[in-house]
């Protein structure tokens, strides 16, 4: 028995010593990210943290479409042929730039769709130029580094561009009138601040080409990538932006607190998926054994619940651990314990679907799964909003999109079986 367990570790060494790295990066992002999330919810008032959580989710959304999803390349590029770095790299470059015009023109029309009653414009774009152009430089950095498998090098980069993040939070609360105006100088300048240390001391060096041919040659997976990348997180923010139109700027606080703290026990599932799809992409057979399916499904599940429970337990004892405003919203932390699970396992399937290249079907999910979410959580604002069951409610709201979720992955995972078992 030992001497299998032994063997078990050492063939898989180097795929357990790659976890651990990225789960000590995650645990200190966690930490960094804790104490920002106290600073930040506890200075701006319910409906300025509402605010922010929906402008934030509006330039999350935005930022998919940074480069027209030439990200994705990239990525493809650094775990294959590192030697064209550069050539895609300006690739990258090119379609930055002139994505920008294109996101610009979104933004403002959201923006008087949704905030102009309600916050200056000003600030609702540095809250998503933040998102869109200086945290997606970081995130760019981060997959390339993950694609080339330096894995320490990203998971440090992560927590510093965290931690630079929280320093701009301590300052906003000892500097500032500790209003969302002054949050959102804040909020950009610590976010700038990332993106120049991950340009200056983490991305690769590389001398920048142009291949214009092999642009277009990635041009139609580099576009359906950012749609699905787009569509997938706009049904995975939009329910911030829909609290926000349909429960006013304090129920949309008290639910982006709420959100943000099912966020924090998602880290450690985060990167687990990083390693799994990367292993998945090299061997696409893995993910054909029912065994495995249902082993990868329990443990992410698994992971997802204990993290939730773990932090409400630990929360009932220490009320104010967090601070006043998220003392008022830790006692409902329990009601939505199922939440994650669903969240983390439905994010899992839109993994494995670029795992195995079938980018087109995850778009077709990400927009069936955000119709869905978006009906779903309307119906449930409508007769529930005034009264506290909603948020049990919600629980049955991401367990139906986890369903939904797994009959329209799996089956198309499984059609490319009989290719997969021909190679093996």
């Amino acid at each position: 028995m030992l001497d299998h367990i032994r063997s078990t570790y050492l063939s898989n060494f180097d795929n357990i010593r790659s976890y651990a790295i990225l789960v000590s990066g995650s645990a200190g992002r966690l930490v960094i990210s804790l104490i920002y999330f106290i600073l930040v919810a506890n200075t701006l008032s319910f409906d300025e943290f509402g605010l922010f959580a929906a402008a934030s989710a509006t330039g999350i959304i935005l930022s998919r479409f940074f480069a027209f999803g030439f990200v994705s390349p990239l990525y493809r590029i650094a775990t294959a042929k590192k030697r064209l770095l550069g050539v895609y790299t300006s690739g990258l470059i090119a379609g930055a730039i002139l994505s920008m015009p294109i996101i610009a023109v979104v933004a403002i029309i959201i923006y008087y769709l949704m905030f102009a009653h309600q916050m200056l414009m000003i600030t609702f774009l540095f809250i998503v130029f933040a998102e869109v152009i200086f945290w997606r430089t970081l995130e760019v950095a981060v997959i390339l580094l993950n694609g080339l498998y330096k894995f320490g090098h990203a998971s440090i980069l992560v927590v510093i561009g965290t931690l630079v993040k929280m320093l701009a939070s301590a300052l906003f609360v000892w500097l500032s009138m500790g209003d969302l105006q002054d949050w959102g100088i804040y909020y950009i300048c610590g976010n700038a601040a990332s993106a120049a240390i991950a340009v200056l001391f983490y991305y690769p060096k590389v001398r920048l080409r142009w291949r214009v041919s092999l642009y277009y040659a990635r041009w139609i997976d580099s576009l359906s990538v950012a749609a699905a990348e787009l569509t997938y997180y706009t049904q995975n923010e939009v329910d911030k932006l829909l609290v926000l139109a349909m429960g006013g700027p304090k129920i949309a606080g008290i639910y982006a607190i709420l959100m943000r703290l099912i966020d924090l026990t998602a880290l450690p599932v985060r990167s687990m998926l990083t390693l799994l799809i990367q292993k998945i992409m090299q061997r696409k057979s893995i993910i054909q054994s029912l065994k495995n399916r249902l082993i990868f499904e329990a443990a992410i599940g698994g992971i997802s619940l204990a993290g939730i429970i773990a932090m409400a337990l630990i929360l009932s004892i220490f009320p104010n651990l967090l601070g006043d405003n998220v003392a008022e919203v830790t006692p409902i932390l329990i009601f939505v314990a199922l939440v994650p699970c669903f969240r983390n396992l439905a994010e899992y399937h839109s993994e494995l679907l670029y795992g195995v290249n079938r980018t087109v079907i995850r778009t077709r999910n990400a927009l069936l799964l955000g119709i869905l979410k978006t009906g779903l959580l309307a119906l449930l604002l409508h007769y529930f909003a005034t009264s506290d069951i909603w948020l049990t409610l919600l629980n049955g709201v991401f367990g139906i999109l986890y369903i939904a979720s797994l009959f329209l992955s799996y089956p198309a995972i499984d059609k490319i079986a009989p290719l997969q078992k021909s190679n093996v």
